[in-house]
C-alpha cells in the first residue's frame, strides 16, 4: 500500500475527479484490511466485506487508468495481488476482470448495511448504465419497493434490526414485489444458509468478495426475467380489461356463452357464420301500441323495461341467446353459439316459464297504476345461418334464414297468453308436453298450410 501510495502522490494532478474519489476509498479500505489481519479473533464476515471494497475500487481503477498510467496500473496490480493472497488463505477468491457483460440498463437496488459496499456496487452498476439506489437497512429497502419499480434487488444477509433473511421473506409474499429476482451478496459461505435462502425464494446466491463479472452476468439474467414477467403481467392486464370491456358491453344483450365463445375464440368475431339446427322464439305484448298511447313515455319505458327485464332473466336462465329487442318485441334462439340436445325443449320450458312470469309483471304493473299487458310467443325450429352478420365496421351475433320469417308469421298469429309452436318444434321436443292443435297457417314462400299447436304446460 504505501508503494502505490507513493506513485499515487506523484501522478496525483493527471488524474480526473471520479479517480481520485475511488483512490481514497481504495486507501481508507486497505487501512481497514490492515487493522483486520492484525486482530485477534480475525472476523471473517468484515474481512470478505473489505476484501470486496479492496479488490472492487482497485478493479475499477486499473480499468480506467492502465492505457493512461502504466505506473500506477503496475502498483494496483500488486496491490490486487496481495488482497488475492488474504483472499486466498479466507477459502475464496472473486477471481478479476475478464469480460464485460453487456445489459439491458435496469434500475437496481442495493442492501446492505455497511457505506463502503454500497457505493462500491454503485459506482461498478452505473458504469454498465444501471440505474442504482441504495439503502442502509431492511426497512429502507421496503420503503424504496413500495415507492419505485424495482428490476433486480442485490440483498446483504448480516444487517442489524432487521436482517436479509426477513427483508427476503417480505419481499416474496408481497404480491406485487415476489417476481422482482433478489441476489444474495453475503459473506457467509454454509451451505445451510444458501439452501435456506434459495428455498425462501432467492433467485441467486454470491460470495463477498464478488466476482464483478459473475454479478452482471447474474444481474443481466434478473433483468431479464423481471422484464418478461412485466411483459406478461402487461398482457394478463390488458386481457383482463378486453375481457371486462366485452362482458360490460354485450353481457347485456347477448348470453354469457356467446361473450365466452368471443373471449375464447377471437376467430369467431370474423365476420361469416356456419348452418345450425335450432329453435326460434319470438314474442311481444299484444296490443302494446293501443296501451302506450294513453300513458305517460316515463310509465311506457318503466312497463317495458320490467317487462323486457323479467323475460330476459328467464331466456337467460333457459340458456337462450337474445338476438335483439325491437321495441316491445323479443328475438331469442336456442341452439347457437352453443348446441345442445335438448334445444327445443329448453326453448318450451322457457316460454311457459314466461307467461306465468307475466303474473308478477303485471302485478307490479297494477301497484305502479300501469295497465295489465299480455304477452304472445311463438316457437318454431328449423336450419339459419348462426354467425357474426354485417361489415367490417359494424357486425353483430345474429341468424339469418326464411325460419326466421316463419317465426314472426306464427307469432303475428298469437292472442294474448297464447305460446304457439309449429309442428317443427313439437316434433324436435324429447319431453312430454300438454298441447292442442291449432289453426293452420298460411305463410308467405310456403305452399302448404302452416301447422302449429298451441303449447298448454308440461306433463311429468
Amino acid at each position: 500500500m504505501a508503494e502505490l501510495r507513493e506513485v499515487y502522490q506523484r501522478h496525483e494532478g493527471e488524474l480526473e475527479a471520479m479517480a481520485t474519489e475511488d483512490f481514497a476509498q481504495l486507501f481508507a479500505s486497505s487501512q481497514r484490511l490492515d487493522a483486520l489481519l492484525l486482530a485477534e479473533p480475525l472476523d471473517r464476515h468484515e474481512l470478505r466485506n473489505v476484501l470486496s471494497a479492496v479488490r472492487g475500487y482497485g478493479e475499477m481503477l486499473r480499468e480506467d487508468l492502465a492505457a493512461q498510467q502504466p505506473e500506477l496500473d503496475a502498483a494496483l496490480a500488486r496491490l490486487l495481488k496481495a488482497a488475492d493472497a488474504a483472499n486466498d488463505e479466507d477459502g475464496e477468491t472473486s477471481g478479476g476482470f475478464q469480460r464485460v457483460i453487456a445489459s439491458e440498463p435496469g434500475f437496481i437496488l442495493a442492501v446492505d448495511d455497511l457505506k463502503e459496499n454500497r457505493e462500491l456496487v454503485a459506482r461498478y452498476l452505473s458504469r454498465s448504465g444501471h440505474m442504482v439506489v441504495t439503502a442502509s437497512s431492511g426497512a429502507e429497502a421496503l420503503h424504496t419497493l413500495e415507492q419505485a419499480d424495482v428490476d433486480v434487488v442485490l440483498l446483504d444477509l448480516m444487517m442489524p434490526e432487521m436482517d436479509g433473511h426477513e427483508v427476503l421473506r417480505r419481499i416474496k409474499e408481497h404480491p406485487e414485489w415476489r417476481a422482482t429476482p433478489v441476489i444474495v451478496i453475503s459473506g457467509r459461505q454454509d451451505m445451510d444458509g444458501i439452501i435456506e435462502c434459495i428455498e425462501a425464494g432467492a433467485d441467486d446466491y454470491l460470495f463477498k468478495p464478488f466476482n464483478p463479472v459473475l454479478l452482471q452476468a447474474r444481474i443481466k439474467a434478473g433483468i431479464e426475467r423481471k422484464r418478461w414477467h412485466d411483459r406478461e403481467e402487461l398482457y394478463r392486464q390488458q386481457l383482463e380489461r378486453n375481457e371486462k370491456f366485452i362482458r360490460a358491453t354485450f353481457g347485456r344483450y347477448l348470453s354469457d356463452e356467446i361473450v365466452t365463445d368471443i373471449l375464447e375464440r377471437p376467430e369467431g368475431l370474423e365476420l361469416g357464420g356456419d348452418l345450425r339446427r335450432v329453435t326460434i322464439m319470438m314474442a311481444d305484448i299484444r296490443g302494446f301500441t293501443t296501451i302506450s298511447e294513453n300513458l305517460a313515455p316515463a310509465q311506457v319505458v318503466t312497463m317495458i323495461n320490467r317487462y323486457l327485464g323479467a323475460m330476459t332473466d328467464i331466456i337467460m336462465a333457459q340458456q337462450g341467446t337474445i338476438d335483439e329487442f325491437i321495441g316491445d318485441a323479443i328475438l331469442a334462439v336456442f341452439g347457437a353459439p352453443q348446441r345442445r340436445e335438448d334445444d327445443a325443449d329448453r326453448a318450451a320450458r322457457c316460454a311457459l316459464q314466461m307467461q306465468a312470469a307475466m303474473d308478477e309483471v303485471n302485478r307490479l304493473n297494477q301497484a305502479d297504476g300501469l295497465p295489465e299487458i299480455k304477452t304472445g310467443i311463438a316457437l318454431n325450429t328449423g336450419d339459419v345461418i348462426a354467425g357474426n352478420i354485417g361489415s367490417e365496421r359494424r357486425s353483430k351475433y345474429g341468424f339469418v334464414g326464411h325460419p326466421m320469417n316463419v317465426t314472426s308469421r306464427i307469432e303475428d298469429a298469437t292472442a294474448g297468453g297464447d305460446i304457439l309452436i309449429a309442428d317443427s318444434t313439437l316434433q324436435a321436443l324429447r319431453g312430454n308436453y300438454q298441447t292442442e292443435a291449432g289453426e293452420p297457417l298460411k305463410v308467405k314462400g310456403i305452399h302448404e298450410l302452416l301447422r302449429v299447436h298451441r303449447l298448454l304446460g308440461e306433463t311429468t
